[in-house]
């Protein structure tokens, strides 16, 4: 009957003052951490965090102090966690540094450093995660990159060590083309440069890194030693005695042409080119008018075919050929050597020089480029472990360094010693080779029996299933074979053209009866596909000769399977006819539903003009639109016009039929009720027969007392029903089984429209009108839609504005500003709003605080704070009167209390939140 409340809010237990809170005890952990659990806030809990944290605490009162914390405050104990964190990377991060640092101290431990290997220390190091930044990994860093430093210094300067020695053997070559006594003045100077030079080589090699260089700059270091010395020891003798050769003219003379010449001139002697020039003039003298033009032409013609040759080959660097293309000069020479002139004599001694020096320096590189590749050579069975190559890999690189072998015999002489280490490398290397050349001849053996036994299978399985007509499985057989013929394994060229035709032959004659299904399978597709085409071509869809010619279609890809892409193919051809009908067939339901009939219009001309009424926001003009969209929807309004039409065509009829009638108008209303009437409404319609009368609607039928059977009279008291109970009614009602019935109507059933159900009178069936469109449809339902939610704004508006001016009314005590019974709803009825006037016309009298509780009550409104004692009073005393109204009947004499009384703020607010529910409800 009244509203209850939870527990807290309707306990009627004593209230009880709460004793005075303990003074709160500290935390143990409060001093460590510098009153952190005592702080008020969160934010001050934290800074004290952070000023502990500063102090380096160690790792197990940071853990205790977490523990306590995490509970408390996560925002405060992240920054004890992280320091935990950064304290268990820091662990980690130490023995990930002593394993590298281990690592670090035995290659510099380690007599021989590589380069290579101290660049991989560093970079394996940082993708493992070690603390390069810190100690001891830094340290032993910078120790890794000074030692790789010194190395690289080294190396450089064993190369500017090689540039001096060339440029030192410069010097030389060109003081031994200047007079002897510029070299003899030079040779101090030169003696020094070639100690210091090899002062700087000994310190070089007596480094205690020249271990850890690489291995080519050693020898390039040698071979410049070598070089040097050789120049200097042949240029130091060659000096001496040229400067003997100058005080004693009986001493011989240097060796170094150009000195010779200066000491034979200073002798007073000839010199070698003069000499040489006069020997060459006196035969020229003394053959020229023996020898023919023509014979001087032919010998100059084949000397200069044969210097082009030689110098062709000596500008393209090839020392093979030009050796070759040298001797053949030569030759020429012999011949016709005698037969040419002096310039064209200098120019052969020219290109022979230059062919000589050319034959030299390629001899050299070729040796370098030999050692390389034995080198490469012995390398190939000392590669590190798990690097190895394999046997075709091997095979590969051997040919091509055997190719490489012989492009350096081309290009030089050829070298037998080197050539013996490399070859005994190469055959060495070879052994794998061979290896893995037996395992592959043991393999392809194997690979050939497998291939045959597939075949052998293949034809047996053939005769076995020659009279199946599992086509299904015989396809699948057959992809299985082809894919055990793919994977036999490698065999050699050779033999597997010697094995693929028995494999056709064999997978042929296994296939043949599947292929010949597959042909008989095409021609019955074609034909369904020209079926189908003739079915889509037809004027009319028949759905059950399409349903029956795709049940055949997947009878049959079902029973024989065709490749996957000839059978898609098949596919789209048989369904696009079919296809292409349903889109006709669809195309055409929809335009014929897209086409609006006069209904259709007539629901979106009123859902249009819903829409526009919904715009204005007026609450009548929205009710009407609404009306009348439910009309069309009902299909009055056609009704109604085909009422109108239908008056106006008997209006247009009767006139004429009055003026012939006259006179007799009132012996037709004389006669009797029946065939009288009868008679007269037919003689009255005779004349209208032309236009059509509209269906007259039909006659309700009408309970009459008394009994209404054939020859009775219906003034006369009908007689009792047969089994009537004690207080039954004697006249019956429509719908009782004993009650007088009617004139069955029409139909063998009768009107069943007209009876009763068992639990009352049962409504007719509205009759909805034909289907609307999808479009009318949608436009009705969005509307209506529309319409309600602006009905509800409006109202929702309206209730509030109500209750505004009820509450100014009560501020003002005006009872004229009172809103009027239908602003105000149904709920409150004539008496209650008169009783709301009266009060506001009195002056303020009474107390509101127990009407207010009785209006909270009744609209189960929350009451504020400060009056909750008294509601739970109140509720206890309303327990006790049992015959007292409940305060949801009497809420309107309860809101007059409250009008009467004088307005404050509180109590309008309160009064406010109780009309809002009790107004709507």
């Amino acid at each position: 009957m009244f509203p209850f409340f939870s527990r807290s809010k309707m306990s009627d237990a004593p209230e009880v003052n709460p004793a005075p809170a303990k003074t709160q005890e500290l935390h143990p952990l409060d001093a460590l951490t510098g009153g952190a659990f005592s702080a008020a806030t969160s934010g001050e809990r934290a800074s004290r965090i952070r000023d502990w944290l500063a102090t380096q605490p160690a790792p197990e009162q940071l853990q205790e102090v977490f523990k306590e914390l995490s509970g408390r405050d996560k925002g405060a104990a992240r920054a004890v966690r992280e320091r935990l964190d950064e304290i268990r990377r820091a662990k980690g991060q130490e023995a990930i540094a002593a394993e590298w640092a281990e690592k670090a101290q035995a290659l510099l431990a380690a007599p021989k450093l590589n380069i290579a290997d101290a660049l991989a220390w560093q970079r394996d190091a940082a993708k493992a995660g070690a603390p390069l930044s810190r100690e001891p990994l830094s340290l032993l860093k910078v120790q890794m990159a000074d030692r790789v430093k010194v190395i690289e210094d080294l190396q450089h300067r064993v190369q500017v060590q090689r540039e001096a020695a060339v440029l030192l053997a410069q010097r030389i070559e060109v003081l031994s083309t200047k007079p002897w006594r510029d070299a003899h003045a030079a040779l101090e100077l030169l003696r020094a440069d070639v100690a210091r030079w090899q002062e700087q080589a000994q310190e070089l090699t007596g480094d205690a890194s020249w271990v850890s260089v690489e291995a080519r700059f050693p020898p390039l270091l040698d071979a410049s030693r070598t070089q040097l010395l050789v120049v200097w020891e042949a240029f130091q003798p060659a000096v001496a005695q040229a400067a003997a050769a100058a005080e004693d003219a009986a001493a011989p003379l240097p060796p170094v042409p150009v000195w010779a010449d200066e000491l034979r001139a200073a002798r007073g002697l000839p010199t070698e080119a003069s000499a040489a020039a006069a020997a060459a003039a006196k035969p020229a003298r003394a053959v020229k008018p023996k020898v023919a033009p023509e014979v001087v032409e032919k010998a100059a013609q084949v000397v200069r075919e044969a210097l082009t040759t030689l110098e062709k080959e000596t500008a393209e660097g090839h020392g093979k050929a030009s050796a070759g293309a040298a001797a053949a000069l030569r030759a020429v020479l012999k011949v016709h050597g005698k037969h040419i002139d002096n310039a064209l004599e200098q120019q052969v001694h020219t290109a022979l020089v230059a062919a000589g020096e050319l034959e030299g320096w390629q001899r050299w590189s070729a040796d370098q480029v030999r050692e390389d590749l034995v080198a490469k050579a012995e390398a190939l069975l000392n590669r590190p472990e798990g690097q190895a190559l394999g046997g075709r890999k091997m095979q590969e690189t051997l040919r091509n360094l055997r190719d490489q072998w012989k492009q350096a015999d081309q290009g030089g002489a050829p070298n037998h010693a080197l050539w013996k280490k490399f070859d005994e490398a190469c055959n060495a290397a070879h052994k794998v080779v061979e290896a893995w050349l037996d395992k592959i001849r043991t393999e392809a053996a194997e690979h050939k029996a497998q291939r045959l036994a597939l075949i052998e299978e293949v034809k047996a399985w053939a005769q076995a299933h020659a009279t199946s007509t599992d086509w299904k499985g015989i396809n699948r057989a057959l992809y299985q074979f082809g894919d055990r013929w793919r994977e036999g394994g490698h065999v050699g060229e050779k033999l597997f053209a010697e094995l693929q035709p028995l494999w056709k032959q064999a997978i042929a004659l296994a296939a043949a009866p599947l292929e010949a299904a597959q042909k008989d399978s095409l021609a019955r597709r074609h034909a369904m596909i020209e079926e189908a085409t003739a079915l889509g071509a037809a004027p009319m869809l028949r759905i059950d000769a399409v349903k029956a010619l795709q049940q055949r279609w997947q009878g049959e890809a079902q029973s024989v399977p065709l490749d996957r892409k000839h059978e898609q193919k098949l596919w789209d051809a048989f369904r696009k006819p079919i296809d292409e009908a349903f889109n006709r067939k669809s195309a055409d339901r929809e335009k014929a539903a897209t086409e609006l009939s006069a209904r259709d219009r007539v629901v979106l001309d009123a859902s249009k003009a819903l829409e526009a009424a919904n715009a204005t926001g007026d609450a009548q003009q929205i009710r009407a639109a609404v009306q009348a969209l439910e009309a069309a929807l009902r299909g009055q309004a056609q009704a109604a016009e085909a009422v109108a039409s239908a008056q106006k065509a008997e209006q247009s009829a009767a006139a004429p039929a009055e003026q012939a009638v006259g006179g007799d108008a009132p012996a037709a209303d004389a006669a009797t009720e029946g065939d009288g009437a009868a008679a007269a409404d037919g003689e009255a319609a005779a004349p209208a027969a032309a236009p059509v009368a509209p269906p007259k609607p039909a006659r309700p039928v009408v309970a009459v007392r008394g009994d209404d059977r054939p020859g009775m009279k219906k003034d006369a008291p009908a007689a009792p029903g047969r089994g009537a109970r004690p207080g039954d009614r004697r006249d019956g009602r429509p719908g009782d089984r004993d009650a007088g019935r009617a004139p069955r109507a029409e139909g063998r059933f009768g009107d069943r429209n007209d009876r009763g159900g068992r639990m009352g009178e049962r409504p007719a069936y509205e009759d909805r009108g034909p289907r609307l469109g999808d479009v009318a449809f949608r436009a009705q339902r969005d509307a209506m839609e529309h319409a309600q939610l602006a009905l509800k704004k409006l109202a929702a508006q309206a209730h509030g504005e109500t209750l505004t001016q009820l509450l100014a009314a009560w501020d003002k005590r005006d009872p004229a500003q009172v809103p009027s019974a239908q602003d105000l709803g149904g709920r409150v009825t004539a008496s209650v709003r008169t009783a709301w006037t009266q009060a506001l016309s009195a002056a303020p009298q009474g107390d509101a605080a127990e009407a207010l509780l009785r209006l909270e009550m009744a609209a189960e409104a929350p009451t504020p704070a400060e009056h909750i004692a008294a509601r739970r009073m109140l509720q206890l005393q309303l327990l006790t009167r049992r015959n007292d109204p409940a305060p949801a009947q009497t809420w309107g004499q309860d809101a007059a209390r409250v009008l009467a009384s004088a307005s404050d703020a509180a109590s309008a607010r309160r009064l406010q939140n109780v009309l809002k529910t009790l107004l709507r409800k």
